[in-house]
């Protein structure tokens, strides 16, 4: 299912589908962990997910979905809790797996930076508890609330109350009239035994690990049932402050700490990726007898200053990430190995295991990625597992840590069947029979049957209605497959989704509402969540055609740029590839390719992926794209381009500075760049500029004009 192909090898067709099924595994996930307090996943498995996911999109970020698990921040909030909206934003922070990826974060915070010196980090235990956000106005507690999705969570004010490390009254002098202060909500592995013991004697429920008790108590409507349970909490971070409790991390630590809250006494400075890891393999050390649950070391930039230049990506900052703790192996029976068609045509062979438990979950299915892997070699033709193939009845070994479903790392060839064979990959689709083909330097085979495959339909109405893209209400994968195959109320097409209704009005006998599975208010919901999404953003409409190569990041560029449906309908269709201005100006995007752009131009001019995408435009109202710039900017709207060296900060800082002002930032000059900041090297960029009469200005210009000296 997916690609076990290294991330540095994948090709641009096995990347996207990775990341369509990594997007609908992960937001499942989340919903289970965050919303239901029930979760299928181990946290192991979990961060596996979105550890490959995240490398996938920083080596294609053009392929980012709009309901990327880098974009995801918990789940929605439960409709028993009043909703609070977190003035900042509450993140999720990059995992990270290995020395490496310690010593490659420290390399790009540096680099961001435009440092040569170390940079000193504090290390933390990663609590495995549920997040909160404690609002104190003049000293008193008085909202707490959830993490929510990141954005709102749940008012669980009485429930916080009860919980003795959470001071309802803040100590000390000089308290900041208002604070947002955040952490961890846990239970200990002694209150959580004698917790268990207790509703076993009176044969109530029981739950499965600490962090399933606390976060079931947390989020008890009684507040009586909260108090009754023996929580913790653990103070680390802040959102909203009207005045700064500190320079540094370390120091807003200790302030937290005077200020009456559990801090954790491992919180330790650490100057380096040296010091880091010896701090990680200390608190490891201690891991079994701390009397909690902890999944990891986070690191952060201890320079307030600091942190604030690197700011945040989508859902994560970038001056902290978790080192997890690793995952476990098993082994089992390979039963059988079954194809899977995605929505680009990828045949995607799938494992059937006899069921093992694998880090405290059941697995019965393994991804094998594509023939090259199940053949024992890797894209390049490079011997891998010492060049054994895989074949069926083999016993195989079964990981957890590296991907978003278990995968098969080696085979045991002393146990192997004397009468097994090498599995064959077909060469014909298993769902509509049409060719699959393997073109040259892509590792994944592909049907060739495009829009009559079934699979292939299927697959990218699914993508249409996923979580980024118009997430409608009601309308998952599995309703998505029974309208494909329903004979009297079809689904084709997305535009069958915004005809539905109608359709189903002109029914003369078997309605929807009277189907099993169906009734007059799921019917009613389904109608108004349709009716709801008419109205969609300009980059979640570019997002949701499902185009090849086009992810979340690319789909925001594109609507950034264009700004109106009408503007980008009018470019693609008058677009030629490889030449003409609306070519250059659609490649002149910073983000854009080649690649992409020639995805884009061929699916507008390919008649029946054009005729879908009429009839869809015809059934909604897509908004304009908004630019979110402060209103004193000096260059929002503006298309800038840099070129050269910067010495003052690194190109990413000078970009991702830019784009907060509201500008736009180019990776070629064109007559619509407004203005070129060049640094010693400049060299075609700012001949273009000064051909077209093109504004260029020096570093130390550019930092005067938008008030960085």
């Amino acid at each position: 299912m997916i690609s076990e192909t290294a991330v540095e090898n994948l090709t641009l067709a096995q990347a996207r589908e990775d990341l369509a099924r990594l997007a609908s595994l992960i937001t499942d996930a989340n919903r289970a962990y965050h919303g239901n307090d029930a979760p299928d996943l181990t946290d192991a498995d979990f961060d596996a997910m979105k550890h490959r996911n995240a490398a996938i999109e920083a080596r294609f970020p053009s392929l980012k979905r709009a309901d990327s698990p880098s974009d995801q921040v918990g789940a929605a909030p439960s409709d028993g809790f009043g909703k609070i909206k977190h003035d900042v934003r509450m993140l999720s922070l990059e995992n990270a797996f290995d020395a490496a990826d310690i010593t490659d974060f420290d390399d790009r915070v540096r680099k961001f930076l435009g440092l040569s010196s170390a940079v000193s980090y504090t290390a933390e235990p990663k609590i495995d508890g549920l997040s909160l956000s404690l609002r104190y106005v003049n000293g008193r507690l008085t909202q707490p609330a959830t993490r929510g999705d990141g954005e709102t969570g749940e008012n669980v004010t009485d429930n916080a109350r009860t919980i003795a490390d959470i001071p309802q009254r803040l100590q000390g002098d000089n308290i900041p009239a208002l604070m947002d202060i955040r952490g961890e909500v846990y239970m200990s592995h002694a209150d959580f035994a004698a917790l268990n013991a207790r509703n076993a004697a009176k044969a109530d429920k029981t739950f499965a690990n600490p962090r399933n008790a606390a976060a079931g108590s947390l989020r008890q409507l009684d507040a009586s049932i909260t108090a009754s349970r023996p929580l913790r909490f653990f103070a680390y971070a802040w959102g909203a402050l009207s005045d700064p409790l500190a320079k540094t991390q370390s120091g807003a630590i200790a302030r937290l700490h005077d200020l009456g809250f559990q801090t954790n006494p491992l919180t330790t400075l650490c100057n380096g990726p040296d010091a880091m890891l010896a701090q990680y393999r200390a608190i490891e050390a201690q891991r079994a007898t701390l009397g909690y649950d902890i999944d990891g070391v986070v690191y952060k930039v201890d320079d307030l200053a600091l942190q604030s230049r690197l700011g945040f990506r989508s859902s994560t900052p970038r001056w902290a990430i978790a080192h997890k703790f690793p995952a476990e192996l098993a082994w089992t029976r390979l039963e059988s190995i079954d194809i899977q068609v995605g929505r680009t045509g990828a045949l995607s062979p799938v494992a059937r295991l006899k069921p093992v438990t694998v880090g405290g979950v059941v697995v019965s299915n393994a991804t094998l990625h594509n023939e090259d892997y199940i053949q024992g070699r890797d894209s390049r033709g490079n011997p891998i597992r010492q060049g054994r193939d895989i074949r069926v009845g083999d016993w195989v070994q079964v990981y957890r840590a590296g991907d978003v479903i278990p995968k098969i790392a080696d085979v045991d060839l002393a146990q192997r069947p004397a009468t097994s064979t090498p599995y064959q990959f077909p060469d014909l689709c298993p769902d509509c029979g049409s060719p699959a083909i393997r073109e040259p330097g892509d590792a994944v085979r592909r049907c060739t049957g495009g829009l009559i495959c079934p699979a292939q339909a299927v697959e990218r109405l699914k993508h249409f209605v996923a979580r980024g893209a118009f997430d409608i209400e009601g309308l998952g994968a599995k309703q998505i497959e029974a309208f494909f195959n329903d004979s009297d109320l079809p689904i084709k097409t997305p535009a069958d989704i915004f005809t539905l209704a109608a359709r189903d009005t002109a029914q003369p006998l078997r309605k929807l509402k009277n189907r099993d599975g169906w009734g007059e208010k799921s019917v009613t919901n389904l109608v108004a969540a349709i009716e709801d999404k008419r109205q969609i953003p300009l980059n979640r409409l570019i997002f949701a055609l499902g185009i090849r190569h086009v992810g979340d990041s690319s789909a925001s560029l594109l609507a950034n740029h264009y700004t109106s449906w009408a503007t980008f309908e009018a470019a693609m269709t008058a677009a030629e590839i490889g030449s003409g201005p609306e070519w250059r100006d659609l490649t002149a995007i910073d983000g854009v390719g080649d690649v992409l752009a020639a995805s884009l131009v061929t699916a507008f001019h390919h008649p029946a992926e054009r005729a879908a995408i009429d009839a869809l435009a015809a059934q909604l109202s897509v908004q304009d794209a908004v630019q979110n710039a402060p209103s004193d900017s000096p260059v929002a709207g503006k298309t800038l381009v840099f070129t050269g060296t910067l010495e003052k900060m690194s190109r990413a800082e000078a970009k991702s500075r830019a784009e907060a002002l509201g500008a736009k930032v180019a990776g070629s000059v064109s007559a619509k760049t407004d203005l070129v900041i060049a640094g010693p090297g400049a060299g075609s960029k700012a001949k273009a500029a000064e051909a077209l009469g093109v504004a260029i200005i020096d570093e130390d210009a550019w930092l005067a004009l938008i008030g960085a000296t």
